[in-house]
């Protein structure tokens, strides 16, 4: 039974990687950050009491910024496989916490490249290693953006992402890690966090179509994004480390949609007209806007076999369905007396 190790397990991405991993009778290990109040709704399914006979799901308390409890955790686990999908992964919010998600996204994979290291090179295992790239790395380059696409980050968080990109290929080079990189253009879920523009769209479209909300306040609609559906993109990571040799693939369906064709897409099976609701607030804008991001992925197609499966409509369809059931629970709690309403500060 292969064993695989995945950080920010809690996340969209995590979630959809620990159940296709689950399926192939992997034992998969998470990692979670200790908090005062759970974060693990979406993987709360997968979850077993451990004192039940063969688990094969297991969370541990981590953080990638702590190598020396990262070293611990990969003699505990002894895994085959590691996936680094931890991140703080809001590009906007990398403008506010730029230090933070330096630390955590760029440092924190050097540190778990550096653990691994260390590990394979005491006990002679190979560990496969799976560095969650993003397209954010490639900026404002022009599109389609490839494997050999200049890297001109925009953010906090896309230079943190190249940061770990390079150290991914340096550790590849330099000491033979089986290290692989898969850049990944925009992929969504049911999954995906709400302060997303995704998300965030599905959820709105939802509530106001219930009476729950009147406005969405959102950034720039101009921007053009290559959006896939998530379950297709974690297939493509586990496939990145089967194949013989490590190596980086970009990961897209190599077209792309501005955030307004996202919002027809979204209100226009709601008889919505989201013109009349969506307003534009300027505290969205981030400092420095990535235009136009489209991927080539003839490479991960031609070398893996690689395709995704889920068309951009069927992927809408399937959140506005998801929320839809959210919004009607919400307005049932309503209409019962209950207070309800959004958390948290919306980014746009």
């Amino acid at each position: 039974m292969r064993k695989a190790l995945i950080t920010g397990v809690t996340g969209q991405d995590g979630s959809y990687l620990a159940e296709f991993l689950l399926q192939r009778s992997y034992e998969v290990h998470g990692i979670v950050r200790r908090a005062s109040t759970f974060n693990t709704d979406r993987i709360e399914h997968l979850y077993r009491d451990p004192h039940e006979a063969d688990v094969r799901f297991h969370l541990h308390y981590g953080d990638l910024s702590d190598s020396s409890g990262l070293r611990v955790l990969l003699e505990r686990v002894q895994p085959d496989e590691v996936y680094n999908l931890g991140a703080q992964s809001h590009v906007r919010v990398s403008f506010d916490q730029p230090e933070y998600t330096a630390d955590v996204v760029a440092l924190g994979a050097l540190r778990l490249l550096e653990a691994v290291r260390d590990y394979q090179t005491r006990t002679g295992r190979q560990v496969k290693y799976y560095q969650a790239g993003s397209s954010e790395m490639f900026g404002n380059a022009a599109p389609p953006q490839h494997e050999g696409t200049p890297f001109v980050p925009r953010s906090p968080y896309g230079v943190a992402k190249v940061f770990a990109h390079l150290q991914t290929v340096n550790y590849r080079e330099a000491y033979g890690l089986f290290a692989a990189n898969g850049i990944l253009h925009n992929h969504e879920s049911p999954r995906r966090g709400e302060t997303f523009v995704s998300r965030k769209i599905t959820r709105a479209a939802t509530r106001i179509s219930l009476g729950l909300q009147s406005k969405l306040f959102l950034g720039n609609l101009e921007a053009r994004r290559d959006w896939g559906y998530a379950p297709d993109y974690v297939q493509a990571m586990w496939t990145i480390l089967q194949h013989r040799e490590p190596d980086d693939f970009v990961i897209a369906t190599g077209e792309s949609r501005s955030v307004r064709e996202f919002l027809d897409a979204a209100f226009s099976p709601l008889n919505l007209d989201w013109h009349k609701i969506v307003e534009i607030d300027p505290r969205y804008f981030r400092p420095s806007e990535v235009d136009h991001l489209r991927g080539d992925s003839s490479k991960a197609q031609r070398v893996l076999g690689w395709r995704p499966q889920t068309s951009f409509s069927e992927m809408v369809r399937l959140m506005i369905e998801h929320d839809m059931e959210l919004a009607r629970a919400e307005r049932t709690l309503r209409d019962a007396g209950h207070r309800t309403g959004s958390r948290g500060p919306a980014h746009g």
